[in-house]
């Protein structure tokens, strides 16, 4: 009889387990295999683990869920719960964090993070949650470079060209004051956009410029490393405040943890996309003189040097 009620009580203790175990959606707009995706399946990993199977993450990859704009919006509305973004949607909503976003304001990842795992994260952070999101992680953006469907040796090379931006102010103005014409279109149809003539170039990382296919159709590639930006971990402000402070500990430490390992792969990725897209004929260019862009830039850094809400954080990444 003994044995038998403590099988009882264990079953019902299995089945309230199981019952109480918190389901949690994370967008993604990258493939399986890429940086981002296994730094967020390892961070599920450990979320499944330190919190005793309670909250288990399902990573949706390939903007399976809709394009990154319409992510932002499910993440406000509490159709996701987690997310990795690209930081310019993000920025829409936290304008002081379109410092981050700027060209020619990093000099390299390791310059980024050396801010960003510091003091000036932290104000970010605090930024970003009057905005709606709590930073679990800074992923690594990378450095972005110009491609085009056709040779492009130096900057006077883009006058007049056609080139796909996300829906970003800065980006925007960015490509403007090259003499680009820029096209807004999501991530996923810049490839179509490219076969059907809508555009003559994009931007963004190397990995990016390898995986979505983009070498197949624009084959020049100008290395401007104009932007060195971070990515984002994120969860919604909602859930942040259903949960423990336990519970807060332990996404922040597997947010920590996934950032640095996204870090990690990141470089080897760089590396080997470099090689696949010279293997499959990509031409690579090196911007020997970065005066004339970094001048044609002037009128939006003077921008944010005036705006009171972001001077003094670009003050702070320039001077350091």
């Amino acid at each position: 009889m003994k044995r038998h009620l403590a099988t009882l009580l264990l079953a019902l203790a299995a089945t309230s387990s199981v019952q109480a175990q918190t389901e949690l959606r994370a967008w993604n707009i990258h493939p399986e295999g890429y940086p981002v995706t296994v730094a967020l399946e390892g961070f599920a990993e450990a979320i499944a683990k330190q919190t005793g199977g309670r909250y288990k993450v399902k990573v949706f990859s390939n903007a399976v869920l809709g394009d990154q704009p319409k992510a932002v919006q499910m993440l406000k509305q509490g159709e996701i719960d987690l997310a990795e973004f690209s930081l310019n949607p993000v920025a829409e909503a936290a304008p002081a964090a379109k410092v981050l976003t700027l060209p020619f304001v990093f000099r390299d990842s390791e310059h980024m993070f050396r801010l960003l795992d510091g003091k000036l994260g932290d104000q970010f952070e605090v930024k970003l949650e009057a905005a709606g999101y709590i930073v679990l992680g800074w992923y690594d953006g990378g450095a972005r470079h110009l491609y085009c469907n056709r040779p492009v040796k130096q900057a006077s090379d883009f006058q007049g060209l056609r080139i796909r931006v996300q829906q970003s102010e800065t980006a925007i103005e960015m490509t403007k004051l090259m003499g680009m014409t820029p096209v807004v279109i999501p991530y996923k149809e810049v490839l179509d956009a490219f076969k059907s003539g809508k555009i003559d170039c994009a931007e963004n990382n190397l990995p990016s410029y390898e995986s979505a296919g983009h070498m197949a159709v624009a084959k020049y590639v100008y290395l401007s490393n104009h932007t060195v930006s971070p990515e984002v971990l994120v969860i919604s402000v909602p859930l942040w405040k259903k949960l423990s402070e336990a519970d807060r500990k332990a996404f922040k430490e597997a947010g920590q943890q996934s950032a640095v390992k996204m870090r990690q792969l990141w470089k080897a990725k760089v590396d080997s996309a470099r090689a696949a897209a010279t293997k499959q004929g990509s031409e690579f260019a090196t911007m020997k003189d970065y005066g004339p862009l970094v001048t044609k830039m002037r009128p939006l850094h003077d921008k944010y040097f005036q705006d009171p809400v972001t001077r003094q954080e670009l003050f702070t990444i320039l001077s350091n």
